[in-house]
């Protein structure tokens, strides 16, 4: 999460939003809250990820790593699932893909 605080005014500058969501408890989200400028919420549940399509890791009882790019229009424009700490998107790839897409807009 920290990758894209560090991405924050590239961000900004496409007027991207960010927006973390955590199975912690609050205590725990609390701790990368504290690191980001960006809302981080905490407690979600297997319904929560199911809500958004994400896949639910069984062996520990997480929401597995899932990024998504919403559009203005509110649909998906791209998004990333992963099992793991690999292949996760990284915030300035973000700002990279959202610049390319806007300049072809």
């Amino acid at each position: 999460m920290v990758g894209f605080e560090n991405e924050k005014e590239g961000l900004e500058k496409l007027d991207a939003k960010v927006v973390a969501i955590s199975t912690d408890p609050i205590e725990d989200a609390q701790k990368v809250a504290d690191e980001v400028s960006f809302p981080v919420a905490h407690g979600a549940t297997k319904a929560d990820g199911d809500a958004v399509g994400a896949w639910w890791g069984e062996r520990r009882g997480i929401i597995q790593p899932s990024e998504f790019i919403i559009g203005p229009d509110g649909n998906v424009m791209t998004s990333s699932y992963s099992s793991g700490p690999l292949a996760r998107m990284d915030g300035a790839d973000v700002v990279r893909w959202l610049t390319r897409r806007e300049s072809r807009a």
